[in-house]
């Protein structure tokens, strides 16, 4: 490709959308760029403290379960009190958390702190997503989660790399770090974003219409067969994570040979995010998400053959770009499937999966490994990416094509005109 088209390639991936979207990106890369709790509790617990991997395990389930409980309440807050005081709250609350959490000794209170940083973490992801729906187009949305995405991937490959050299100096320097970072997205939140949060027109007003409550979402059965079937994916793709250290180990593989491995997910989705985005994001969504629930669970199947770090690398490969079409693909259908009033409430339900499968995945790994053993585990991953497929599937048949939307929010303002039909006729349960 050539400069010129290289350029004119990168200027259609990041044209047209609002001067807010850019400021909440800019929030997420620090935010990224800061990651170092995820990165490296494991190693802090147990080369640093000398703790049990056991221990470390029932830590990293706590920070999930953390993330579970506090999904609800933040998508609540998002739709209550507004996008902006949430991310705040949330923010400042993660940079206490995460400040208070490097001064621990004790391991109950090591463990409680790690609860209140998975709670405080995950709590501002509903407002961050609900907040990308209010002030980008439909038509660019898919686009737009994209480009966040491969923001937190930048970012958390920059920072599991300055964190390793942090690591290296001082474990509390990287969580005094990370809080700073949290702090500096909190600032960027107060002074470049405004709300977002749609107002109920009067019409609504007038005729008593009722709020979207979570029992209005757990009603949705749709939405949540999409939340079901988005927490089967990411017990899949979490394996990357927890499942695969721990397999590669017991084949005597050393802990570099899994970050060269693991190295390639992080540069393929820098790479290959935008220009794939662009391909895919007005094709069919059914479509796409059934052929990367097929891709990720025999990516990760196909783990059980391998033998070199060629072929670890290359099953690798497979998931990945699985992980690039789903994740903007099922973002722009959860939002497609959310009232315009209610996204905050939708929105937390959908985080929830994927707090909940951060809370099983680590379990659900050194059972089957244990008892059954690794290959077990990559045929499991096979059986539930099947199974997910299966679901997009039957689940997408009858939904309808989305609408031509009367949502035009200005390119410089954050709060958008109207809903979109598509959006008002899944309110009123069509």
């Amino acid at each position: 490709m050539s400069a010129a088209a290289l350029r004119r390639a990168t200027k259609e991936s990041v044209s047209g959308l609002p001067r807010a979207f850019w400021w909440l990106w800019a929030s997420t890369l620090v935010n990224r760029l800061g990651a170092f709790v995820a990165t490296y509790t494991a190693l802090y617990l147990t080369l640093e403290r000398g703790y049990s991997a056991s221990y470390a395990g029932l830590v990293a389930a706590l920070h999930g379960l953390g993330g579970v409980v506090s999904s609800l309440g933040a998508g609540v807050m998002a739709d209550r009190l507004g996008r902006r005081p949430t991310l705040l709250i949330a923010q400042v609350s993660t940079a206490l958390s995460v400040a208070l959490l490097g001064f621990m000794e004790h391991p109950a209170a090591i463990a409680a702190v790690a609860c209140l940083v998975g709670m405080t973490s995950n709590a501002s992801r509903p407002a961050v997503q609900a907040m990308m729906a209010d002030i980008v187009r439909p038509e660019d949305r898919v686009r737009a989660f994209a480009l966040n995405y491969w923001a937190i991937n930048l970012g958390f490959a920059i920072s599991s790399a300055a964190a390793g050299l942090v690591a290296e100096y001082s474990y509390l320097a990287g969580f005094l770090g990370e809080a700073a970072l949290t702090l500096l997205c909190a600032v960027l939140v107060f002074v470049k974003l405004p709300e977002s949060r749609p107002e109920r027109d009067t019409a609504a007003r007038r005729s008593n219409e009722p709020e979207t409550g979570l029992g209005t979402v757990l009603r949705d059965g749709r939405y949540m067969g999409v939340v079901g079937l988005s927490f089967l994916i990411s017990l899949v793709f979490m394996q990357g994570s927890v499942g695969l250290p721990v397999a590669m180990g017991l084949d005597g593989w050393s802990p570099s040979d899994y970050g060269f491995v693991i190295a390639v997910n992080g540069v393929l989705i820098v790479a290959l995010q935008i220009p794939v985005t662009r391909l895919i994001e007005h094709r069919d969504p059914q479509r796409l998400l059934v052929v990367s629930a097929l891709l990720a669970g025999y990516g990760f199947g196909l783990t059980a053959f391998a033998g070199s770090l060629g072929v670890y690398a290359l099953t690798v490969c497979v998931w990945t770009l699985a992980e690039i079409v789903n994740s903007p693909t099922q973002m722009g259908l959860v939002v497609r499937l959310s009232p315009v009033h209610g996204r905050g409430r939708y929105q937390g339900v959908y985080t929830m999966s994927w707090s909940a499968a951060a809370l099983i995945a680590p379990l659900m790994a050194g059972y089957v490994i244990d008892h059954f053993g690794a290959a077990w585990l990559w045929g499991s991953c096979a059986v539930i990416g099947t199974v997910a497929a299966l679901g997009y599937w039957l689940l997408m048949r009858a939904l309808p094509p989305a609408s031509p939307t009367a949502e035009t929010p200005s390119p410089d303002s954050a709060v958008p005109a109207a809903a979109e039909p598509s959006e008002r006729s899944e309110k009123t349960g069509a």
